[in-house]
Parts: structure tokens; C-alpha cells; sequence
């Protein structure tokens, strides 16, 4: 009799796979996937990140005008602590495929916003004046 298949959680002792468990591709097999700390320090940082935005916002902490740059920053910076506090990306040399993805992700956001901004754009330029649309109606 053969022995019955180990359960995806159970890691294998024999074939290539010696020793598998199941963790994302670049992941030390050996190394936690986050600790306590790590977690407690990206939650304080994103609480603190969120509490300056609610500042900026409801206060004259910031020129009235450079507001909306204040905004992105701080939101800028908390993208930053989620991903490398909770996603646990990072800039090692097993992680150049999550960088990669990331970049590829932003990229192709990128584009999507900017081309509808550009199309949008030309459609109001080219768009016949509301006046003159009011004037063929009668």
C-alpha cells in the first residue's frame, strides 16, 4: 500500500518539491511572513498618517492652495506603509517580480486615467457651444 497524499497545508518530504509549503513566489520558506511588531508599527504609522490628513484638511495647517498636494502626499505615504508593512514588499532581490507587477499595475493605471482625461479633454473642446445648440432648437 501507498502512502495517502499530503494536504495542501502539510509540507512535502519527498519528489522536488522537498519541504513546499504553500507561500507566495520569491517568500523564504523559512521566514515569517510578519510579526506583531512589524504589523503594530504600519498600523500607528497608517493611524497617524490618517489623523494628519483629517488635520490638514479641517485646519490652516496649509496654504489654502497647496492643499490638494498636501493630500496626495499624505496619501502618497500611506500607499508606501501598506505595502511595505502589510503587503511586505520590498526592494530584495527575491521580490523583483511583485516590483515589477506593482510598476506594470501603475503603468497601465496610468494610462487608463490619463487617456480618458485626453479624451474627455477633446471632447469638450470639439463639442459645439452650448448657445448655438440652444439656436438650432428653434
Amino acid at each position: 500500500m501507498h502512502d495517502a497524499e499530503p494536504t495542501r497545508t502539510t509540507p512535502r518530504r519527498d519528489g522536488p518539491h522537498r519541504g513546499h509549503t504553500d507561500r507566495a513566489p520569491g517568500v523564504d520558506e523559512e521566514a515569517p511572513s510578519g510579526s506583531i511588531l512589524s504589523y503594530s508599527i504600519g498600523f500607528l504609522a497608517a493611524l497617524l498618517l490618517t489623523g494628519a490628513s483629517f488635520v490638514v484638511a479641517q485646519s490652516d495647517v496649509l496654504w489654502a492652495p497647496g492643499l490638494p498636494v498636501g493630500l496626495a502626499v499624505l496619501a502618497i505615504a500611506q500607499m508606501g506603509v501598506h505595502l511595505v508593512f502589510f503587503f511586505h514588499l520590498s526592494s530584495g532581490p527575491d521580490n523583483t517580480n511583485n516590483v515589477l507587477a506593482l510598476a506594470f499595475g501603475v503603468l497601465i493605471v496610468a494610462l487608463v486615467v490619463s487617456g480618458s482625461l485626453w479624451i474627455m479633454a477633446n471632447l469638450d473642446h470639439n463639442m459645439m457651444p452650448s448657445s448655438t445648440i440652444m439656436e438650432m432648437q428653434h
